[in-house]
C-alpha cells in the first residue's frame, strides 16, 4: 500500500477516520458506513486506538482487514501511554508482516482517575523514534492541536514539542477545530521554528451536540458561540445537516488557504460525511471565477 507521505506529495488528499466498534449494533453501523464511504474513493483511511490500548486488537484487525480489502491504504493509530517498548515492537512487527505501512504515533490519554499510566514512554516523540528505528520502514504521522494540546500550559513550548515531533515524522493530522485562522496561525508558528512538514487539518461534521461538547472538552476545542447556539436551538434530526454545512464551509476555507488535504472524522456514520464530500466535489468541479 502507498505511503501517505507519497500521496501528499502527489496532490491534495481527502481521507476518512473510523473508530473500532464496541457492540454488535455499533459493528453494524461501522460496516454500513465503511461500505458506503469506501465507494467515494478516499486517499486513505485511519482507525483510532482506544485509551491505554483498550482497542488494540480491534484496531489491529480492522487496519489489516481494510488494507487487504480496499485499494486505499489504512493508517493505524498507535498510542504509547501505558505500553512497554516490547508491546509496541511486537505490534509493529505484526503490522509490518501484514503489509501495513502507515502509523499515526500518538501520546494517548492518561487514566481518567489520575493514576499513573505505567509503561516505558512519556512523550509521543519517543514513540516516533521507536517506529523510525523499526525495520518495517513505516511512514509516520503525528497529532497536532491548532488550539494547543489540552495538557500543555504554554503555547510556545507546545509548538516546540510539535516541531520536534514533526522533524522526525512525515506529516501531522490535527484534532478537529472550527476556525481556519487557528490552523493558519499554527502553521505560521511552526514555520517560524523552521518546520514545514505537511499538516492535514482534521474536520468533524457534527452529528450530536452532547457528543460534540464532550469531545470538545476532552480536546480543548473551542465551539464558536454562534454554532453552539444554533445547534442548541435545532431539532436533533437537524443537527447533522448543520454539522455538514459547517464542516463543508470550513473545508472550503482550509483548502483555499493551501491545506494539503482534509482528514474527515466519520464518527462511523456516512450520511453527513457524504454531504460534505459531495459539496467538496461540486466546489472542485466548478470552473475558476474570472
Amino acid at each position: 500500500m502507498a505511503a501517505i507521505a507519497d500521496l501528499l506529495a502527489a496532490g491534495t488528499t481527502r481521507s476518512l477516520e473510523f473508530f473500532p466498534p464496541r457492540s454488535p449494533e455499533a459493528e453494524r453501523q461501522f460496516e454500513d458506513a465503511l461500505a458506503d464511504l469506501a465507494t467515494l474513493g478516499p486517499s486513505f483511511a485511519s482507525v483510532t486506538y482506544g485509551a491505554l490500548g483498550s482497542t488494540r486488537g480491534r484496531t489491529r484487525d480492522l487496519v489489516v482487514r481494510m488494507n487487504r480489502e480496499h485499494t486505499f491504504p489504512t493508517m493505524a493509530h498507535l498510542t504509547c501511554v501505558g505500553h512497554t517498548r516490547a508491546d509496541i515492537a511486537a505490534l509493529l512487527d505484526d503490522y509490518a508482516a501484514a503489509g501495513v505501512h502507515n502509523i499515526l504515533a500518538l501520546g494517548g490519554d492518561p487514566p481518567a482517575d489520575g493514576s499513573p499510566p505505567g509503561g516505558d514512554f512519556r512523550y509521543a516523540l519517543e514513540l516516533v523514534e521507536l517506529i523510525r528505528a523499526h525495520p518495517g520502514g513505516f511512514c509516520v504521522g503525528v497529532a497536532a492541536h491548532p488550539e494547543v494540546h489540552p495538557r500543555s500550559g504554554d503555547r510556545t513550548v507546545d509548538r516546540r514539542h510539535l516541531a520536534a515531533k514533526l522533524s522526525r515524522a512525515d506529516f501531522a493530522v490535527t484534532q478537529f477545530f472550527f476556525t481556519a485562522d487557528l490552523y493558519e496561525r499554527m502553521l505560521e508558528e511552526l514555520g517560524a521554528l523552521g518546520c514545514h512538514r505537511p499538516v492535514i487539518p482534521g474536520v468533524m461534521p457534527v452529528v450530536s451536540l452532547p457528543g460534540l461538547r464532550r469531545m470538545a472538552a476532552m480536546n480543548g476545542t473551542a465551539i464558536p458561540p454562534a454554532l453552539d447556539a444554533r445547534l442548541e436551538a435545532a431539532r436533533d434530526e437537524d443537527v447533522p445537516e448543520i454539522g455538514a454545512e459547517t464542516a463543508l464551509a470550513l473545508s472550503e476555507d482550509l483548502l483555499a488557504r493551501g491545506a494539503p488535504g482534509l482528514h474527515l472524522y466519520t464518527l462511523n456514520r456516512s450520511a453527513a460525511l457524504r454531504r460534505v464530500w459531495s459539496g467538496l466535489d461540486r466546489v472542485t468541479a466548478s470552473p475558476p471565477r474570472a
